[in-house]
């Protein structure tokens, strides 16, 4: 499956430098004015794992390979959308074009400016990361009540599902003139599941990125946001151009461990309740995307389509084992290789086989 992470906020929040220092490469006109990044920007951008690194080489000499298999990691969309400003809902500035595109990915990463920099200018004054969070997110609520406000009631020959939805979308208007967003109220997933078709911008789960100045990146601000990841998107341009072993030294100067794309991703991934499979073999070393609590055939369908319908069963070790012994024969030996049916629940690290019919 495919994660996407739709960067929000307000203009000159240090969007567009994010994303040019995720991607590394600069794919957004960064510019110092409102309004810089007109159509969205999209670049899919490899997940950091460096269990495939041990797979890939437990796999050359396993197989005997003359040269390491290709590494397949697992990858994030991220797209950079316009900021807005206040009356977005309305359609001011670029609101429309801001809550058509947001309408598509799977988590909103708002981005705050924590830094202090009087040479870029903020189109709500001075910094306050608190207040630039409720313009954004008040302009999603409003959205919604707009979607909200044009359903109709149900006719008398309405299916039991569209009156139940009708149901929720009253409580929901309730609770989101209050200045809720709909992901707190809805908290079941039968009343999510049964909400979905009217893509509410406030179902979908946020994560916060403060944008943080070098100075401030081994002391961060406090704040009382969840889920937070505080980057420095300068810092993150210049990691960009830098070898493994010198961004390690660079952030170990800076008091911190992990970059900003490896914690924003590690954060998304666990907002969404995702976890990742292992495959491996002479044609590459791979992770796949799942969402916790799969099971067994519906992750082999995540591969292809017909490996679900066709499942037998799934030979599964776990990534520990796998690395430990040396490759499949050795954990097969070792009976560490388990044969796992239908009802087997996925784990993150599982190294997998599946063995499908014809």
């Amino acid at each position: 499956m495919n994660l996407s992470v739709g960067i929000v906020g307000l203009p000159n929040a240090g969007k567009s430098t994010l994303f040019n220092a995720l991607l590394k490469k600069q794919v957004a006109f960064a510019a110092n004015y409102p309004f810089a990044t007109i159509e969205p920007n999209v670049g899919v951008v490899p997940v950091p794992d460096d269990r495939l690194d041990k797979l890939a080489a437990i796999t050359k000499e396993e197989e005997k390979l003359e040269k390491l298999p290709p590494l397949r990691p697992a990858t994030v969309e991220f797209v950079d959308i316009a900021g807005l400003v206040k009356g977005a809902s309305e359609g001011e500035g670029l609101g429309n074009k801001f809550l058509a595109h947001i309408r598509e990915v799977n988590i909103i990463c708002n981005v705050l400016r924590f830094f202090p920099d009087s040479n870029i200018v903020h189109t709500e004054g001075g910094v306050d990361a608190e207040r630039d969070r409720a313009i954004v997110e008040t302009e999603l609520v409003l959205a919604d009540l707009q979607t909200l406000a044009k359903q109709q009631e149900p006719k008398m020959n309405a299916t039991k599902e569209d009156r139940a939805r009708y149901e929720l979308v009253q409580t929901l208007k309730v609770a989101m003139d209050g200045g809720k967003r709909a992901l707190e109220v809805l908290t079941s997933p039968e009343d999510q599941e049964l909400i979905r078709p009217l893509q509410l911008l406030t179902m979908k789960p946020i994560v916060y990125v403060g944008n943080v100045s070098e100075a401030q990146l081994g002391n961060p601000p406090q704040t009382n946001l969840s889920p937070i990841v505080y980057i420095c998107a300068q810092t993150e341009s210049e990691l960009a151009i830098m070898t493994p072993d010198e961004q390690k030294d660079y952030l170990a100067s800076l008091g911190v461990v992990s970059s900003g794309l490896d914690l924003l991703i590690r954060t998304a991934y666990e907002t969404l309740g995702l976890v990742s499979f292992l495959t491996t073999g002479e044609l590459e070393s791979r992770a796949w995307t799942i969402e916790r609590g799969m099971k067994a055939p519906a992750a082999a369908g995540v591969i292809h389509t017909d490996f679900e319908k066709k499942f037998i069963k799934a030979d599964v070790v776990a990534f520990a084992d796998f690395v430990s012994l040396g490759g499949w024969k050795k954990a097969r030996e070792a009976g560490k290789a388990r044969s796992e049916g239908k009802e087997y629940v996925m784990q993150d690290g599982d190294v997998v086989e599946f063995k499908i019919g014809s």
